[in-house]
């Protein structure tokens, strides 16, 4: 039983999965620590500073499962001190080795290279999901290439779009997303084993090497100098999270606001069984859809403490050290989700194309004004046309009446034009511009950089 949301038995699948939630609890925590001291023990045995028998059975009690989490829990809170009570039960279980464990480590080095692990494990697990997402993406943006659509600006009918443009739009900003996820992993995922104020003096003249060593076998990079009081390596990756959050929070409201009733362009899954309402029966929620993007602030506030971390008080403190111990999972575990979440509604989703058509010529035929205006402009000039037109946009706006019958009414475009062609420049699927080349453009380059194949191009 869990008092978080996301550990809460009812609540915890929409807000984390279940892979990520293993990530960071309290036996991945341990376990990570535990590696932490069996690498430095096998380091300090190649450099000669502990025996290699003292290694051997240091490494050996370092398995998660020859310990009772509960006990040891226990010990800490009596202890006021997060690791104290694991360092004993080690050197308990390392028996006449146990004067060696953590040898010339200080607390920091153990938790923030254990914390390290974990988050190279939940990075591993975002990355594959981002895959995933541009994958479905590009397949749907292929899918719907040249389904033409309302495109909006400032919430308001604007010009013609396709659904697979605007699907395009989102495939390109996860493109870079997993840019800087690949470009972030020499930066970010470095351990650091350099003692009480990073100086190395408890390891003596191989304190460089001892870290090394031990990040070596961690599979971790080590670091110039000892990072206990630089926080940036957390704050960048937390960043790249935000930006990705911030993606989907934005495709969220997007599809929300889409599946309005007065719009329906879109509608997410409806299996049977599903209930929108309490007390409505006849409402079809988008509660996926609202899931995804409830998310993105509780990320963005998570970020805000990893910045808050930063502060660091002298060589280190704790006060903004602890703010990472609850951010970094919560805000792995949430992006967890939305990446999950929003694959299935992608998968899932209805495309009205009817209902797009319908939105496309719901204004009488004012969506093509841009048209119109760079057609009557040919014969007078761009300003003046721009003036024309808009007078008679405004009055086929005012008076709903067809904008093709009040452009006709016009001396200055009757003159040059005749019906059939004012007619012509008034169907929308012809005024998309370059948007269904865009989408092959944006597939070819995501297919250019390896983030997709052949067979994912649709």
């Amino acid at each position: 039983m869990g008092s978080h949301v996301m550990d809460l038995t009812m609540l915890k699948n929409n807000f984390g999965t279940e892979k990520m939630r293993l990530v960071w609890d309290d036996k991945a925590r341990m376990s990570a620590q535990l590696q932490v001291e069996a690498a430095l023990a096998k380091a300090e045995a190649d450099l000669g500073l502990i025996s290699k028998e003292a290694a051997e059975k240091i490494v050996a009690a370092s398995d998660v499962e020859l310990y009772n989490i509960e006990e040891i829990a226990a010990a800490a809170a009596a202890s006021k001190h997060s690791l104290m009570a694991t360092i004993s039960a080690l050197q308990v279980q390392s028996g006449n080795a146990g004067e060696f464990v953590h040898y010339g480590a200080t607390t920091q080095d153990i938790v923030d290279t254990g914390m390290m692990l974990q988050l190279k494990k939940a990075y591993n697990y975002i990355t594959e999901d981002v895959n995933t997402v541009i994958v479905t993406l590009a397949k749907m943006a292929k899918k719907y290439q040249s389904v033409p659509m309302v495109g909006r600006t400032h919430a308001m009918h604007a010009l013609p779009i396709t659904f697979g443009y605007k699907l395009a739009v989102w495939l390109d900003e996860f493109g870079r997303h997993r840019e800087r996820l690949e470009q972030l992993k020499d930066r970010v995922f470095t351990g650091s084993m350099s003692g009480a104020v990073g100086t190395y003096a408890s390891f003596g003249p191989l304190g460089s090497e001892v870290e090394k060593k031990t990040m070596e076998y961690l599979g971790l990079h080590a670091p110039n100098i000892c990072w206990q009081s630089a926080r940036d390596r957390f704050a960048e990756y937390a960043s790249v999270l935000a930006s990705i959050s911030a993606t989907m929070g934005k495709t969220g409201n997007e599809f929300y606001n889409l599946m309005r009733t007065e719009i329906g362009e879109i509608e997410e899954q409806f299996t049977k069984g599903k209930i929108g309402s309490s007390t409505m029966p006849h409402k079809r929620n988008p509660a996926a859809i609202e899931g995804l993007a409830s998310l993105t602030p509780a990320v963005l506030q998570s970020v805000g403490l990893i910045y808050q971390s930063a502060h660091m008080e002298h060589e280190r403190d704790a006060m903004a050290w602890r703010l990472e111990w609850i951010a970094l999972p919560e805000m792995n575990t949430y992006v967890s989700y939305q990446l999950v979440a929003l694959k299935a509604i992608l998968d899932g989703i209805t495309v009205n194309k009817e209902k797009m058509y319908e939105n496309l010529n719901l204004q009488y035929g004012l969506l093509l004004s841009e048209k119109v205006m760079f057609e009557v402009g040919e014969k007078l000039g761009k300003q003046t046309a721009h003036h024309v037109v808009y007078e008679a946009s405004m009055k086929s706006y005012e008076e709903k009446r067809s904008f093709g019958e009040v452009l006709l009414e016009q001396s200055e475009i009757a003159e040059y034009f005749d019906r059939e062609t004012v007619e012509s420049w008034l169907v929308p699927e012809k005024y998309t511009g370059l948007a269904e080349q865009k989408v092959d453009e944006v597939i070819q380059a995501l297919t250019k950089k390896g983030y997709l194949t052949a067979q994912d191009n649709g």
